[in-house]
């Protein structure tokens, strides 16, 4: 074919540096790299990766920013349904390949590139979340994927480059680290086992706070606009402001376990600072202003929305019409909730809001009653377990 052209979906890592020199050198086409800047790097790590390219020779470079797309379209709605993946991971990775893969899908339709290729392996998720997007978006591109097509361990992808002339810091090359807004996941050897722990240095942000620190988060809407009064033009500014406040405390790490899409079960470490605190506190205020039936409903929609982000069900209508019922829910969630941060932990104190309904005016909990009668709670009882009453009654010799 005359044309020749890859988009190779790039970070500067090792296997995105292995797939550059094997697409131009082996199969002889003209690599584009592109990274889409999901909020995990400065600019400075940007100019890194960019001459980390050039240094492999690439055609051409391309950062793309997604960080306000990224919120806009899927993080938000991640907070409105305060969603952590087998109660732990708050789908950093799963949340940002979509932003990803759709920036790179439209990217190589704009240069008329025969090919995309990306880095996965074949035997983690993200092989079907980018293939999942291209197949829809981009039908007659071609997908190259060096890695997974040949089972490549990192040793070998480190040999094959150095025999290609290319160093490669095979210390630094020991863990996985993947940076954006909404966390950073971390993979190494120890999450190949079942039973290690991330040494502390595997995780990119090392503790340098000890002091326990109180701050204050405003939502609006079930959107977080301001942090300790000071508000944010967009809420990807607070959420990397809380970051870098609460991420040296060591708060937002664990080892998430978890089913993958291709059926066997993967260990990945990570720190989400932010991400942690925000679904934390989110859901505090939520209790306080929504209704039960709300909070039960909400609880389930959210985690089909969830776990169908997680599989590469993203395009599907559904999320669309989830993404409808969770804004709607997020009509009061307004107000303040104050957090204690410490050294590997932290603690919701409370919250205040104009829509709180725990109000004592009608009542406090477990002391008196406002605004019903305790002959009203006797007929209600008796009317809500008369059913179970006759059951029982009928039954009573079980």
């Amino acid at each position: 074919m005359s044309n020749k052209k890859v988009v190779l979906a790039f970070s500067g890592g090792l296997d995105t540096s292995y797939c550059a020199i094997y697409l131009s050198k082996i199969l002889n086409l003209e690599v584009h790299a592109v990274i889409v800047n999901t909020g995990g790097f400065t600019e400075i790590e940007i100019n890194e990766i960019e001459q980390k390219a050039n240094y492999l020779g690439v055609a051409s470079f391309c950062c793309i920013d997604e960080t306000n797309n990224y919120y806009d379209t899927v993080i938000k709605y991640l907070i409105f349904g305060n969603v952590l993946k087998n109660n732990t991971y708050p789908l950093s990775v799963s949340a940002e390949r979509i932003s990803q893969a759709t920036s790179i899908a439209n990217y190589a339709k704009s240069i008329n590139a025969a090919y995309v290729a990306h880095g996965s392996t074949g035997a983690g998720n993200d092989q079907v979340r980018f293939d999942a997007i291209f197949n829809i978006l981009i039908p007659t591109i071609q997908i190259i994927t060096p890695i997974r097509d040949q089972k490549l361990s990192r040793a070998a992808e480190i040999e094959f480059l150095k025999e290609n002339d290319i160093e490669i810091n095979a210390e630094k090359a020991k863990y996985s680290i993947n940076k954006g807004l909404w966390g950073t996941s971390v993979g190494g050897k120890e999450t190949l086992t079942s039973h290690l722990a991330l040494p502390e240095e595997a995780y990119p942000t090392q503790v340098t706070k000890t002091t326990p620190l109180n701050i204050e988060l405003y939502f609006e809407k079930g959107e977080l606009k301001m942090i300790d009064g000071q508000s944010y033009t967009h809420p990807t500014e607070a959420i990397m402001a809380l970051e870098n406040i609460a991420a040296p405390f060591g708060i937002g790490r664990d080892i998430h376990v978890g089913d993958t899409i291709i059926g066997i079960k993967g260990r990945v470490g990570f720190e989400a600072a932010a991400a942690i605190i925000i679904i934390k506190a989110h859901h505090v205020l939520e209790k306080h202003t929504l209704t039960k039936l709300q909070l039960m409903i909400k609880d389930q929609q959210a985690m089909w929305y969830g776990s169908w982000l997680h599989e590469g069900l993203f395009l599907d209508p559904i999320m669309r019409d989830l993404e409808a019922f969770l804004t709607s829910t997020q009509k009061k969630v307004t107000g303040k909730v104050f957090v204690k941060l410490s050294p590997y932990s932290f603690s919701i104190i409370g919250i205040e809001s104009k829509h709180d309904l725990m109000s004592n005016q009608f009542g406090s909990y477990g002391e008196m009653n406002n605004s019903w009668s305790g002959e009203d709670v006797k007929g209600y009882t008796k009317i809500m377990s008369n059913q179970m009453s006759i059951y029982h009654q009928i039954n009573k010799d079980e």
